[in-house]
């Protein structure tokens, strides 16, 4: 009995801290699906799946929040395919924004008159505009091919329609939703021909599936034509006279531009956040986008700042880290329309009243910063982030810490003296505290309680931090 007293013991101690520990898990679980400005890597929808690689749909932003109604008409999409695989052409019924993650690729596309080939990397970006159609080829040898893509669907908001130009049983061309008399007159030749040279994989005899298996030499399943392997030979092919992107100029009407060919915005030892604007790139002035890239340091932090007009979505492509934003307290729950004035006046009442929503961050989850909305981003790892920016024309990020653009030290000092239960000598000298600009070690100095005390917070939105 005296020798299972402690075994027992340690069985107890093991069942508590395994309890505990499926606590703090379930509560950060309950914290992340409370939070609507986070959209885990597992609010998707699988469009396309094989052992070539995927396509994945993001939950539409507006179904998650009334907060996101601006951007019913965006979709984020992400595109994985393995070492020499072919995108098959398609178009859409919506504008692209590609941003290249990782990889080496050869995107081509085509117009009435031309083809352009381009070979495209990290950080490369290009619109393609609705109805182009287009196809990727993964280059490389050995790393997989990851491309996000950000949506803007013509017809149907939010909703997007994909027209591939071959077909399978499962996945038909669209040339087959023609009668057989417009296609006879179109190509000028009889129905069985084209039929069997453009729709024959949409043949339903079993025969004639397995000649074409064994013609192309493959063992995948009819969908796989939407994702196919190539060999070197073709992508060799594919990569005669492709153009690099450009590295002159972002300003290109058609080719790709590449976010780390100039120089970032703010740069210290901490971080690196590059940036191009629709007043800089014609591609993203159509569309009013802009597109960044944010490398935070580990143990550092992105200092908090607010879009005067932009929303950002943004992907976390590489390391962890967590974020902070503030918001208003109901933005965690649907809006409801009141029946009367006075419970629209005790709503916005509470609406007044900030919160903090906070999320940690792994590699493919998704996070939304609306415009006005203060935020900070801090890098347990490297960390790696790429955004879209929504309304992106004349936005100005203003930074609330830090030695240069901070917003708060041009506020006036008599207006200091108004505004904060600080002095203004003292709510000055706190700002100076702060040497270093946009990235900063995300481990807070410490002070004295004396020290800290004297100084006196700033009460404001930055308490919610």
């Amino acid at each position: 009995m005296t020798m299972k007293a402690p075994f027992q013991l340690l069985m107890l101690l093991g069942i508590v801290f395994l309890a505990s520990s499926v606590c703090v898990s379930s509560r950060q679980h309950d914290q992340d699906q409370e939070n609507p400005f986070l959209f885990k890597s597992n609010r998707v929808q699988t469009l396309f799946e094989n052992e070539n690689g995927h396509i994945r749909l993001l939950q539409r932003f507006d179904k998650r929040s009334q907060i996101f109604e601006n951007l019913q008409n965006y979709r984020l999409l992400e595109y994985n395919s393995k070492p020499h695989t072919l995108f098959l052409p398609q178009h859409n019924d919506a504008d692209f924004i590609l941003a290249v993650l990782s990889g080496k690729a050869i995107l081509t596309v085509l117009t009435p008159n031309d083809r352009n080939s381009f070979n495209i990397e990290r950080g490369d970006t290009i619109k393609l505009p609705a109805g182009t159609i287009a196809y990727l080829a993964n280059r490389d040898d050995k790393e997989d091919l990851k491309v996000l893509d950000l949506i803007i669907p013509v017809n149907r908001p939010g909703q997007l329609q994909s027209f591939l130009l071959s077909g399978s049983e499962n996945h038909q061309s669209f040339l087959s939703g023609f009668s057989k008399n417009i296609l006879e007159a179109s190509f000028n030749a009889d129905y069985e021909e084209i039929e069997r040279v453009l729709l024959e994989e949409q043949k339903k005899d079993p025969q004639h599936r397995r000649d074409l298996r064994d013609r192309r030499k493959r063992h995948q399943s009819e969908e796989a034509n939407v994702i196919v392997k190539v060999s070197r030979e073709q992508i060799e092919e594919l990569s005669k006279n492709a153009k690099s992107s450009s590295k002159k100029s972002v300003s290109s009407e058609s080719e790709p531009f590449n976010l780390g060919d100039r120089n970032p915005i703010y740069s210290n030892k901490f971080g690196n956040f590059f940036e191009i604007t629709p007043e800089k790139n014609p591609q993203l002035q159509d569309l009013d986008i802009l597109v960044n890239a944010v490398e935070i340091k580990e143990g550092s932090l992105l200092l908090p700042h607010y879009n005067s007009r932009a929303t950002l979505i943004v992907t976390a492509v590489e390391g962890k880290g967590e974020f902070e934003l503030v918001g208003q307290r109901n933005e965690n729950q649907q809006e409801q329309r009141e029946e009367d004035e006075e419970d629209e006046e005790e709503g916005q009442e509470r609406s007044r009243q900030v919160q903090r929503y906070k999320a940690r961050l792994s590699p493919g989850d998704v996070f939304v910063i609306p415009a006005g909305h203060p935020v900070a981003v801090s890098a347990s790892s490297n960390l790696y982030l790429v955004g879209f920016g929504i309304n992106a024309e004349n936005n100005q990020r203003n930074f609330l810490a830090g030695e240069e653009h901070n917003v708060i030290s041009q506020i006036h000092r008599s207006v200091k003296e108004l505004a904060f239960p600080g002095s203004a000598q003292q709510v000055d000298k706190l700002l100076k505290n702060q040497k270093q600009s946009y990235f900063a070690n995300a481990q807070p100095q410490k002070w004295e309680e004396e020290s800290q005390r004297k100084k006196g917070p700033i009460s404001s939105i930055l308490e919610a931090f």
